[in-house]
């Protein structure tokens, strides 16, 4: 066990004040980069090395298997091994099926894996023809009311007033899906991750045993980002508290990124007012970035309503935050690909480049970048790495070629050719989808053994693949999920909680930063907070990009993100540009047909005037006019809702021949190319 001084003396000073304030409320408000996980893993160690603690009396709690998994390794080396770190719904799973069968004499209900299907049967019971995308909004939306405390009875009053929306589908609809997919799901005895944190807390709401069993086994609490409890979350933390104040809760209003999904960061705001006599630190000292980057992220929130603490860098200063503006989104992808090459020349490992940008749908445009450039990239979505099928039948294998004898002794050779019979090859696959992701999967994996392999060099049992096997045990049971040599593409919010030497933040227009669907000042602070998010996961390189048209060739009507503005100069002159040039090309399009200016945006979206003759495939259209009536009728919305009638002029004169051709049809955007390009895409075939 390390030695208590030697505790404090590892930490600042507030990173001290911290692990001292061991008995009590404490509120720690913790800027990005400031050595939170540092601070809270100290203090719960210096508490057990005192012997104030027991480790097996103190519940950390945080929001993803990886953060609760670095937590314990944490601990483990601080010498507090036996202190539980986990997500609220691990904590809460953990409990009920300790409990469930001796309270109710039954089995505890199947943890479902997905929603979806249970969601498809109860619309279909209401007659509802509903699409993939669709059923995921769903999904999304009964996942928010339910840690929202919000019954499928209230939904339908309450959702005008909370701003909720599930596109194409009224409020008493969703209500009934809602009420029918409970149905489902309790005919079916299954529960969903909600149901576990609702059924921890019924139990202990409604057996004393129960709570006071469970009141004796943890007196000390830590949870980690607070600011994004929600409020169901909130009320099981008071059932375990039962009414005791020895919580500690460290967070950042300013990285409140989640309150679409339930997340209220007013219950770390409002934390002293709730816990009289607590003790509040703020941690200011960010250790992650140069003071370049620190500057840029203390600029974009000043004297906003997102504003958190004051980030004070303690790096040496570095390279300034570059700001690019790019013709169109395939430029963009080309010049950051082009930048990562040069950086990679340089000696930059790949795994220590990000490009960071809001939606899945734009990394196709980087992907192709980076493909064409021979740069291997690993796509981060959110399964986690040892739940995936691929990975524990990788890791099984590996096991059975261990204890088998069948080891060579050469371990990173066992590796690569056991994983060569499940297909991986040292080079990726050229195509996207689940062949890349399995290829990714596998080839995190040989990454870890060559990393294993260096660490261990020299070392007895270094060539062990039975010690690498024990290692993935290990990290599985941890959720620390090796890392692929490779540049990461994620969105912002997928980026939470991570840091890269080099970080892209890509695709900072108006649109997408703040995004179309932002409506009102609330949503629109959140978008800024995201951007600080993406900013703030740099260390020595940041580069904020932006593009002025989607596609090459297109209108460059776009401007540059609001937040940029006073960020960057650049950023305000192509804003002031671009409105100009807007202005005058708008005035000079010209009919393809006649030459002359054309006046209405109608007119522009097809490149002709009103009364110049049709020069699309006319059968075409007709056949997507069909097409669409027919969609319209399926998912029950009107049919301007699928394409309006000059979209459908406009597809029928492109005939794109695939989804990013289609993509450069006015009015297509990635949420109708998820729904629509299979049905539009063979109709032009």
């Amino acid at each position: 066990m390390t030695a208590p001084d030697d505790l404090l003396a590892a930490l600042d000073p507030e990173q001290r004040a911290v692990a001292e304030a061991l008995r009590g409320p404490v509120r720690v408000l913790a800027g990005a980069g400031t050595g939170k996980t540092r601070a809270i893993t100290h203090r719960i160690a210096y508490g057990v090395a005192t012997g104030i603690y027991a480790p097996t009396e103190v519940l950390a709690v945080t929001f993803t298997a990886r953060a609760a998994g670095e937590m314990r390794t944490r601990l483990r080396e601080l010498g507090a091994p036996g202190v539980q770190a986990r997500t609220f719904h691990a904590a809460a799973l953990r409990q009920l099926r300790y409990f469930w069968p001796a309270v109710h004499g039954t089995e505890l209900p199947t943890l479902t894996q997905s929603k979806i299907p249970m969601i498809a049967l109860a619309a279909r019971r209401e007659r509802l023809g509903v699409d993939q995308g669709t059923l995921r909004d769903l999904a999304s939306e009964i996942e928010w009311s339910k840690v929202s405390n919000v019954r499928p009875e209230e939904y339908a009053a309450l959702a005008p007033r909370r701003g909720r929306d599930v596109s194409g589908i009224d409020p008493a609809t969703v209500a009934r899906v809602f009420s029918g997919y409970e149905d489902v799901k309790r005919s079916q005895g299954r529960m969903d991750m909600e149901d576990v944190l609702l059924l921890n807390a019924a139990l202990l709401v409604e057996d004393e045993r129960v709570a006071a069993q469970v009141r004796r086994q943890y007196k000390w609490f830590v949870v980690d980002e607070f600011q994004d409890v929600s409020p169901l979350q909130s009320a099981l933390l008071d059932l375990w508290l039962g009414g005791r104040n020895e919580l500690c809760v460290v967070g950042d209003p300013a990285q409140t990124i989640y309150s679409f999904a339930g997340a209220n960061a007013d219950y770390l705001r409002a934390f002293p007012e709730r816990y009289p006599g607590t003790t509040s630190v703020e941690l200011v000292r960010n250790y992650r970035s140069t003071p370049e980057v620190v500057g840029a992220a203390n600029k974009l929130l000043s004297g906003t309503p997102s504003k958190g603490v004051e980030l004070v860098a303690q790096r040496p200063s570095g390279p300034g935050v570059t700001y690019t503006g790019y013709d169109d989104e395939v430029a963009e992808a080309e010049g950051t690909a082009a930048e990562i090459l040069r950086l990679r020349s340089t000696g930059v490992a790949l795994s220590e480049i990000a490009v960071l940008f809001r939606i899945n749908a734009q990394s196709e445009a980087f992907e192709d970048a980076l493909s064409a450039r021979k740069i291997s990239y690993v796509v981060r979505g959110a399964a986690r790495f040892f739940d995936r099928p691929e990975v524990r039948q990788a890791i099984t294998l590996l096991r059975g070629t261990a204890r088998s004898g069948g080891s060579g002794g050469d371990l990173l050779e066992d590796v690569r050719g056991t994983l060569a019979g499940m297909g991986w090859t040292s080079q990726p696959p050229t195509g996207r989808g689940t062949t890349r992701d399995r290829w990714e999967s596998l080839h995190a994996l040989v990454s870890q053994a060559e990393s294993w392999a260096r660490s261990f060099e020299g070392e007895e049992g270094s060539d062990s693949l039975n010690a690498f096997v024990d290692d993935l045990d290990r990290r599985a049971a941890e959720q620390h999920a090796p890392v692929a040599e490779g540049v990461t593409l994620a969105t912002l919010h997928t980026a939470k909680g991570l840091e890269w030497d080099t970080v892209f933040v890509c695709g900072a227009q108006e649109g997408s930063i703040p995004i179309t669907f932002a409506e009102g000042p609330k949503e629109i602070e959140e978008e800024r907070r995201l951007l600080y998010v993406g900013l703030t996961r740099a260390r020595l390189h940041l580069t904020v990009s932006w593009s002025l048209a989607r596609n090459p060739g297109g209108r460059r009507s776009r401007k540059p993100s609001r937040f940029l503005e006073d960020l960057s100069d650049a950023a305000s002159r192509a804003s002031t540009e671009t409105r100009t040039r807007s202005t005058k090309r708008a005035r000079a399009a010209m009919c393809r047909s006649c030459g002359r200016p054309l006046g209405s945006g109608a007119e522009r979206k097809v490149g002709r005037c009103e009364d110049c003759p049709a020069t699309y495939d006319e059968k075409l259209f007709d056949r997507l006019k069909e097409w669409r009536r027919e969609r319209a009728g399926e998912d029950q919305v009107p049919a301007y809702v699928v394409f309006t009638d000059k979209t459908l002029e406009a597809i029928a004169e492109m005939k794109p021949g695939n989804e990013t051709e289609l993509l450069r049809v006015s009015g297509v955007g990635p949420s109708k190319i998820e729904r629509y390009a299979a049905d539009v895409l063979a109709l032009i075939e």
